[in-house]
């Protein structure tokens, strides 16, 4: 199951990637519980797929369609949790922001029924996003 769970996280990723909603909608669980690391007006937990495409089409709003995973370093995986070491960025005006994060995706069924995100600086991600 490790290494369906590592290719689910694959996918995922590209779909990110790539700006395929349908995927991402194919691989997230409806009821799914995203946990957005900070103290900015994306912070918290966001329930079911809805609540999350509306926060991901917010970020791309609000970050002018330039929010993007660049890099996705390593995946490993543990059972039903797959983590994921990656490198993302974003510009808003003279805004900028580009670092480190970690996500961990607990996947059941070929489902990504939770998320937890985690950044190398969460001061400037605040700031980005406001």
């Amino acid at each position: 199951m490790t290494s369906a769970n590592i290719e689910t996280a694959r996918t995922y990723f590209q779909a990110v990637r790539t700006g395929d909603m349908a995927a991402l909608g194919e691989l997230l669980d409806e009821a799914i519980v995203w946990h957005q690391p900070g103290a900015n007006q994306f912070s918290g937990e966001h329930m079911g797929r809805g609540a999350v495409f509306q926060m991901l089409g917010s970020m791309m709003e609000t970050s002018q369609g330039t929010f993007a995973i660049d890099a996705i370093h390593t995946l490993m995986a543990n059972g039903d949790l797959v983590t994921a070491t990656i490198h993302f960025s974003g510009r808003r005006g003279d805004v900028s922001m580009s670092m480190s994060g970690v996500d961990v995706l607990r996947i059941e069924n070929g489902k990504i029924t939770e998320m937890w995100l985690f950044s190398e600086d969460p001061a400037t991600e605040d700031a980005f996003w406001g």
